[in-house]
Formats: structure tokens, sequence, C-alpha cells
């Protein structure tokens, strides 16, 4: 089982902007890592090169030490968006969709569904229309849909922006929980949920990291004056 992943010098620039400059950390297995930081300050950039969705200008992912490619690095991690996508059909659909395209076995598949909805507060679901879900209902199902791949690394992006308390609430248990068993990395500006689920804190600011600490550290004793303006609400973009 993958213990760690790695973050090697990342950069990655557009053509009028750097989005990641020298981007160094190590996220580990039984732990929730969060990524915090104002808008614009490239947490859902780095999630997305550690999915393997985008390609770094400079830099390089590890995997327990080695060094991995965009390939491998898809089949290791899956990843949440903020704004969930369902699929035609039934609750069920959705969720089996990355199975069915992985060709599980189909016991295997119904096993693996029933146990992630299970996590997210949706059994019963399987046979509602996705898309008929609320919003909330929804982010609940695309977690699920990723927890049911059963990858050692979720990464997750922003989880329950715009979402009700109660819908919240579930998505965080579900995070936390599934951190027993897997890498888990977490993008959020929600300072009060990154520090009800963190175990360790990374803060990005204009593409680099500024601080990484412990999670009662960061909050309560930060060593960058970015950081601590950035807690205190008053960090400048």
């Amino acid at each position: 089982m993958m213990s760690t992943i790695e973050a090697s010098g990342l950069s990655k620039r557009y053509e009028s902007s750097q989005a990641l400059d020298q981007v160094n950390f190590r996220a580990t297995s039984r732990q929730v890592t969060s990524i915090v930081g104002v808008n614009g300050s490239g947490k859902t950039t780095l999630l997305r090169i550690l999915a393997g969705l985008d390609l770094p200008s400079e830099g390089k992912v590890l995997v327990d030490t080695r060094e991995v490619g965009p390939d491998e690095l898809r089949a290791h991690c899956t990843m949440v968006f903020q704004k969930s996508v369902m699929f035609s059909g039934t609750v069920y659909d959705s969720v089996a969709y990355g199975l069915r395209v992985s060709r599980a076995a189909d016991g295997g598949i119904r096993e693996k569904v029933t146990s992630a909805l299970a996590l997210v507060n949706l059994d019963g679901f399987e046979k509602r229309k996705a898309r008929k879900l609320s919003s909330g209902e929804q982010q609940r199902v695309a977690l699920a849909r990723a927890l049911a791949l059963e990858r050692q690394v979720l990464l997750v992006d922003e989880p329950t922006a715009n979402l009700d308390p109660a819908n919240a609430m579930i998505i965080e248990r579900a995070i936390k929980e599934s951190a027993i068993s897997r890498v888990v990395l977490l993008s959020t500006h929600n300072l009060p949920q990154a520090r009800r689920l963190s175990d360790r804190v990374i803060h990005l600011y204009r593409g680099r990291v500024v601080e990484e600490a412990e999670s009662s550290l960061f909050f309560t004793n930060p060593h960058d004056e970015r950081t601590r303006l950035f807690i205190d609400g008053e960090l400048q973009f």
C-alpha cells in the first residue's frame, strides 16, 4: 500500500502567469493534509498535477520516493472536483461508472458501490435519478464515486463550497474516515473546515508554499507573517 505522495520542485507556468513556483511537500497515508490559501493561490492546479490531469512545467511527483508520470498517477489517484458532474441514469450508475471502465467484476462493483454510498449516508439511493438530487446529495455521490475506486490517494478540491451545513458535515466525516486507508489531500479556503479535518496544513500563497505544519501549530503558532494574516482574515491578494 502506498504510504506517501510527494511534490518535488513543482512549477506550472501559463502564458501570462506563474500558477505554481517550486512547490515541495510530502503527504502521508492515514492523515488528512489540507492545502489552504486565498483564491488563485494555485491549490486546484496543484491537485490536478498530482492527479495526473495536468503536466508541470518543472519538477516531479514521487510515490513512495519513486518518480511517476501522469499515467501512473491516474492509476493511483482519484480527484473530486468542486462542482460535481452527474451522468444520466441512476445513482448506482454514477457511482459504478469508474469501476465499470476499469472492468471490475460485477459482484465486486455492487459491493463497492453499496459500501461507498453508506460512507456518504446515501444508503437506499441506488435507484434514484442522479441528476434530480440536490446539489449537496450530488456532491456526496461524486465523493462516493471516488471512494468506490479504492485508489490510494484521494484528492478533494473545495468539497463543500456552497453546501448547507448538513451535507457539509456528512462529506467532512466521510473524508476523515477515508484517511484511515489512504493518502488524503484536501484543498480549501475554509479555515474552520481545515482546522476540523487536518492533521497537517500547507499554506499556498501566489503559487509558493509559505508554511507547512501540524494543524495545531499551524493555527496557533504560525511562523510566516502571511500565514498569520491569512488566519486572521487580513491577507490581501
